[in-house]
């Protein structure tokens, strides 16, 4: 099956007012509505009514941080959400990041992987309604069981960026979902993960001809973004290191405004899809032509209106 999803909510729009374009989404030929979570809506809530708008959409988090809910407070949002979406949820953990996990939430950012392996490990127990009482190595567990284990328990996808996680994705999650890659990087991704594993990737999308601005909203992002040491790596690993170095160099300064004009064009035309609809449409289905399986288009704003571009963007 050829999946295509959609990031909600769409920015500047009341998620009260999504109901109409989320009904559509389906018939559009969207597969899929996928959430996020920083600080504007939580994962969960904009996928529950998505659940009761649209009963044929998969639904899933990309991603849920594995620090910033305890474990059994995890448990009970994703068996609450697999209820509304019976066989339709997807439950995407990941690491986040230390300003959202320490700066925000309060939280300890320690031990990366080993959370995740041990996030993963308890949810797939709990989810299956198994009484849990476990000393993982980043937590523990006594005596949790879901009052209301879902039926059928969801499948969990791993945010993944370089190898190690990558291969913990494919080894004990139920897929991988990475962010900020080019249509050109998947194979590499691809190699890593193996042919069986699903393979999800957000993908930045600014449907407009003004290149200009496109490119400037992109360095903006780029900058914010991959300056945070696991994207940074995650670039290394990809091949970017030499050509973002000038970049880095600048926001280490404190240079922020020359950091994003030291961006090449090359760097942001290949990670933010922009142009026309059509051309937007091809380039997103070009990572698919590459391997990935599950397009999550993330819409950038242009300044008009954002129900229309996604009605634009839908799959031909």
């Amino acid at each position: 099956m050829t999946r295509w999803g959609i990031t909600i909510p769409l920015t500047g729009v009341p998620l009260v007012e999504h109901r109409e374009l989320v009904e559509q989404l389906p018939d559009l030929g969207y597969t899929d509505a996928w959430s996020a979570e920083t600080a504007g809506t939580d994962a969960f809530s904009p996928l529950l009514l998505a659940s009761q708008w649209a009963p044929r959409l998969r639904l899933g988090t990309a991603i849920v941080p594995v620090y910033t809910r305890g474990p059994g407070l995890l448990a009970m949002s994703a068996a609450t959400l697999a209820e509304c979406a019976p066989g339709r949820f997807v439950l995407g953990l990941g690491t986040s990041s230390p300003v959202i996990v320490e700066n925000w939430n309060a939280a300890e950012f320690t031990e990366p992987y080993a959370r995740s392996r041990d996030t993963l490990r308890f949810l797939r127990a709990a989810l299956a309604g198994q009484k849990v009482t476990e000393e993982y190595p980043t937590f523990s567990v006594s005596k949790f069981r879901l009052e209301r284990a879902p039926e059928p328990a969801p499948p969990i996808m791993l945010a993944a960026l370089r190898p190690g996680m990558l291969r913990l994705a494919a080894a004990e999650a139920d897929g991988a979902i990475t962010n900020w890659l080019a249509a050109t990087d998947v194979p590499k991704v691809r190699a890593v993960t193996g042919p069986d594993t699903e393979l999800a990737a957000r993908i930045f999308v600014c449907p407009t001809e003004d290149a200009e601005a496109a490119r400037g909203l992109g360095r903006m992002l780029i900058s914010s973004y991959l300056t945070v040491p696991v994207y940074r790596a995650f670039h290394e690993w990809l091949g970017r290191g030499e050509r973002l170095a000038p970049m880095h160099e600048a926001w280490a300064a404190g240079e922020r405004q020359r950091a994003n004009e030291l961006i090449p064009d090359e760097v942001v035309d290949e990670l933010i899809v922009h142009g026309s609809a059509q051309e937007c449409r091809e380039r997103v289905q070009a990572y698919v032509d590459n391997g990935l399986d599950t397009p999550v288009i993330a819409l950038l704003p242009t300044g008009d209106d954002p129900a229309a571009q996604v009605r634009a963007l839908a799959p031909r």
